[in-house]
């Protein structure tokens, strides 16, 4: 299949997106409801390993396409809204949104989704156009595409749960998936967490090594994904940061819904970073790098926190791990300072209304 080009590059539409980048999408059965300003205050959260967690799945709607969403917390909700805060959590190149929610037998949790369940969070995620569950088409499931995506999940998440606004959380391509769209529509955005971010790509061994196949990429909407590719992601960087049981497991999960993928967010990550303009990310960030993640130098991801404007912002290094965090053997570390992000107490000073 060829790629559809136009005359405006990605990178500019991105960079210049705006709220208005929901026009024309469609949920059929859902309201919209007008966005809320935060509330400023934080709630107390329950939830423990002996309460049961309690899981659903939903459809969003954009125009023809079919997106899956997946919704896990512990305790079933009340009707139309939920006493707990919302996470989203967005999945990157190369596999669905089973990522966030993988059984490796015998050996222990994996799944992000219990985890933060038990934490206390209502955990939603979605599989992007052309992965998982959601419609197959004859787009590339860009960037771009990926914002889109998102804002009719939106449509879906704040009907079911009477949120207006929700924690962000993405991981690699997913990573600049969830700052898109925090630039696009950042009244609905409360915290954002991008783990093994990628800003411009200059120094990336990964992206160095990726953009020789750039041109495959453009002519195609699909690219191989076979079993050793997935194993790969857990080897590329530094052999031993991941149990070689979650690469099996990961391929059994990701491989019933076929052996290719969608090519945009490898395209996007080839020749059109950067995608997420620091200026224009307005809700309290983290960054989050394995150390010995290939995708971004530090380097890189310094001139993006750099270039923050909001005062609540974290970057963290974390050792013993590479690209994949989530799935990494020290998932634990990474959990932790997650949620110690998500958790963190309001502001009580005055010198913000200055």
């Amino acid at each position: 299949m060829s790629l559809a080009r136009t005359g405006t590059s990605r990178r500019n539409f991105l960079l210049s997106t705006a709220p208005a980048i929901a026009g024309g999408l469609v949920l059929t059965g859902v309201a919209r409801e007008a966005f809320a300003q935060p509330s400023g205050g934080a709630k107390e959260k329950s939830g423990g390993a002996d309460e049961k967690i309690w899981s659903k799945e939903y459809w969003a709607q954009q125009g023809d396409v079919k997106l899956y969403m997946f919704r896990k917390r512990v305790g079933a909700p009340p009707a139309g809204r939920t006493d707990k805060p919302v996470l989203f959590l967005v999945h990157g190149s190369s596999g669905s949104s089973v990522g966030f929610d993988l059984t490796v037998p015998g050996k222990g949790e994996y799944s992000m989704m219990n985890e933060f369940a038990r934490y206390g969070f209502d955990v939603w995620t979605m599989d992007f156009e052309g992965y998982g569950r959601s419609s197959q088409t004859d787009r590339n499931s860009n960037v771009a595409q990926g914002v889109e995506n998102l804002t009719a999940a939106v449509q879906v998440l704040t009907h079911e749960t009477g949120h207006q606004r929700f924690h962000l959380f993405g991981e690699s391509s997913g990573a600049i998936r969830a700052g898109a769209f925090a630039m696009a529509m950042p009244e609905v955005v409360n915290r954002l967490v991008l783990s093994a971010f990628t800003y411009t790509g200059e120094g990336s061994p990964t992206l160095t090594q990726r953009a020789k196949q750039v041109e495959f990429y453009r002519t195609h909407n699909r690219r191989p994904r076979d079993r050793d590719m997935i194993r790969s992601i857990f080897t590329r960087d530094k052999p031993g940061t991941t149990d070689p049981a979650v690469g099996e497991a990961l391929a059994e999960a990701e491989l019933k819904f076929g052996n290719d993928v969608p090519s945009g967010t490898y395209l996007d990550m080839t020749a059109n970073l950067p995608l997420v303009d620091p200026l224009k990310i307005h809700s309290p960030v983290m960054l989050v790098r394995g150390e010995y993640d290939g995708i971004a130098t530090e380097a890189d991801l310094m001139s993006f926190f750099k270039q923050l404007t909001v005062p609540d912002r974290q970057f963290i290094v974390l050792p013993g791990m590479a690209h994949s965090l989530a799935l990494a053997i020290n998932r634990r570390l990474f959990w932790h300072t997650v949620r110690a992000f998500l958790d963190m107490p309001p502001r009580l000073d005055k010198l913000q209304e200055g």
